[in-house]
């Protein structure tokens, strides 16, 4: 195995509905540039999932991320076929073969030849009632109603990808995997490894990590966005330039617009990981604490380091299943005392709407949410505003009656001329009951799911690698960095100016993410930011603030970061979720706000790392 070869990689989704601009942006790279060898595309959450799956429901046709076919082969496959560029995508959602079956249709239709394999054996929802005794991996609750059930899909891996890869594929299209396998599959394919090449896997899945958001690793949601600001109407997308060791450079096409720094690669290798030592993926346990980050030049950032343990024995599956309806309506309001106002209002249409139930039969709410925004709310006890004089008020209900649900509205709105002043009803249409989507999150044993490969009439069942059970008590943690002595005087600085920052979510869990603009700080960062502040500044919305486990702390040496870990925080996450920011975008921001002491002696490299 060479460590010359050089295989480049273009990310051109990290969700359905992105923009459709990456394409278009990357084949121009690529047919101007040094070319592009593949690019991948990530279009799967789990409420996805669920949408996708109640869309095949009602047509056997459909399930799956069409934008795929109209925005991705359509307009391109022309050029995608004349440059060589071969495409791995898991648009196929709950029905990869309904896919498969319109971009051949395409393919076809444009008088090509190219050869489509679909990667099937994810979807386990036929099965649902096998897994009435399974519990929850993170809270240990009982498998809900098999009749209650939206989806069930284990999280494959790059294996199944690599072997239709090996049998000439030209694109590659799966259902649940995850979001990383696209890029690690191209990887295992092109430079041969096998399971025991752990640490060049775990490489790979960093790359893939980085490519899967888009342009997240090029300058959007960058702490230092203004850095960006006037380019990013045409951000360009990540492309990663991948060695047979595994080590990889992050950059984007030229010309185009946002940035890749130390900043933007470091603070997207942080999103929505857990314990980085522990990074659970189908093919290998990635361990990211060392990875090591270098910039060479405008645009262009090193990443080495990643160290990769044996695959686990099983494969993480996500369950999505209906759990009664949700109301969330928002009121304005405007004026002294808004807040006040708003908080009235609300108290007032939660007894009238209570009053109606009870005299029905209905029963209460299963969750109230009353939530406000524009007084500093997301801060909890270190709110800093003055008192807000306009402020959206949200009033959220979940029930198990749609109708009750739509209650509240009718009985807010009623309240429209009995109201304290400054009350602005929402312009923009009633909202109505949506379904609330829940996650269940499972294991399930490698040697009970089957995988097939299909090319065209051809189908290969894909042997399972098996794995072993992996045992957090054997990881070796590193030391966390010291403090010198000696060091006053000393001064208070937000950490924003010490630190960049980013957060995401995972079910019901969030992560935050702060790395040090220069590994000097680390040691001042990780003194202040205790597990106990960190449970204080996020007390608010932790449903169990009191306990010491509800907020996990995690260095990483090789870039001084820490990644922090929020339990039980996000209201029940995604869809299941109330709140104003139920995926946890926003936590980075409330934390780089916390005041962090360091010596007045580093001013001066304080003012060059801004």
């Amino acid at each position: 195995m060479s460590n010359d070869k050089i295989i480049r990689i273009g990310g051109a989704s990290g969700f359905w509905g992105e923009s459709d601009m990456a394409v278009p942006q990357l084949l121009e790279a690529a047919e101007s540039g040094r070319g592009l060898d593949y690019i991948v595309f990530d279009y799967l959450a789990e409420i996805t999932m669920s949408i996708m799956a109640r869309a095949r429901a009602k047509n056997p046709d459909m399930g799956y991320a069409t934008d795929f076919v109209s925005a991705v082969i359509k307009p391109h496959i022309g050029a995608v076929a004349r440059q060589g560029v071969k495409l791995i995508s898991n648009a196929g959602g709950t029905n990869p073969l309904a896919c498969a079956a319109a971009v051949r249709a395409v393919i076809a239709e444009a008088g090509l030849d190219l050869k489509v394999a679909v990667v099937t054996g994810d979807d386990l929802t036929s099965r649902a009632a096998e897994f009435a005794d399974g519990r929850e991996m993170f809270t240990g609750e009982q498998f809900p109603d098999p009749e209650n059930i939206a989806s069930i899909n284990a999280y494959l891996g790059a294996f199944p990808i690599a072997a239709a890869l090996d049998q000439g594929a030209d694109i590659v299209i799966t259902g649940r995997c995850v979001d990383s396998a696209v890029t690690l599959g191209a990887c295992i394919h092109e430079f041969g490894w096998g399971a025991d090449d752990l640490d060049q896997l775990a490489g790979a899945s960093l790359a893939g990590h980085i490519l899967e958001c888009g342009p997240q690793a090029t300058g959007g949601n960058f702490t230092d966005w203004e850095s960006v600001a006037d380019s990013m109407d045409n951000a360009g997308y990540p492309i990663a330039e991948i060695a047979g060791d595994g080590r990889f450079i992050a950059t984007k096409p030229e010309g185009t617009g946002g940035i890749v720094n130390l900043g933007t690669v470091g603070e997207q290798m942080l999103y929505e990981i857990g314990d980085p030592q522990a990074y659970m993926l189908p093919d290998v346990v990635c361990d990211f604490s060392a990875v090591t980050l270098e910039q060479l030049g405008d645009d262009r950032v090193s990443v080495s380091g990643a160290i990769g343990h044996a695959a686990p024995d099983t494969y993480k599956t996500c369950a999505t299943y209906s759990d009664g309806w949700k109301m969330v309506a928002p009121f304005f309001f405007i004026g002294m005392d808004a807040k006040r106002k708003a908080e009235s209002f609300a108290d007032n249409a939660l007894k009238r709407t209570r009053a109606k139930l009870r005299a029905s039969n209905a029963g209460d709410f299963d969750e109230v949410l009353i939530e406000t925004l524009g007084d500093d709310s997301h801060f909890g006890a270190f709110e800093q505003a003055a008192e807000a004089r306009e402020v959206v008020l949200k009033i959220g209900v979940k029930h198990r009656d749609p109708k009750a649900a739509m209650l509240i509205l009718k009985e807010a709105t009623g309240m429209g001329l009995a109201t304290p002043p400054g009350l602005a009803l929402f312009a923009g249409g009633r909202p109505k009951p949506t379904p609330v989507v829940r996650l269940f999150s499972l294991l399930v044993p490698k040697s009970e799911i089957s995988i097939s490969v299909k090319i065209d009439d051809d189908s290969q069942e894909f042997g399972n690698a098996g794995g072993t059970a992996f045992d957090p008590a054997t990881v070796q943690r590193p030391a966390p960095p010291a403090l010198a002595d000696n060091v006053a005087p000393m001064i208070e600085v937000p950490l924003i100016d010490l630190a960049w920052g980013r957060s995401g979510d995972k079910g019901d869990k969030s992560n935050i993410g702060i790395m040090p603009r220069n590994k000097s700080y680390a040691p001042y960062i990780w003194a202040a930011l205790s597990e106990d502040r960190v449970r204080e500044r996020f007390a608010h919305f932790l449903a169990k603030p009191e306990a010491p486990d509800s907020v996990e702390r995690f260095y990483m040496p090789g870039t001084g970061a820490i990644n922090f870990l929020l339990h039980d925080i996000l209201g029940g996450g995604g869809v299941a979720s109330m709140r104003n920011d139920p995926q946890g975008k926003s936590y980075a921001q409330i934390l780089l706000a916390t005041p962090i002491s360091i010596p007045q002696s580093l001013q001066s490299s304080l003012a060059k790392a801004l």
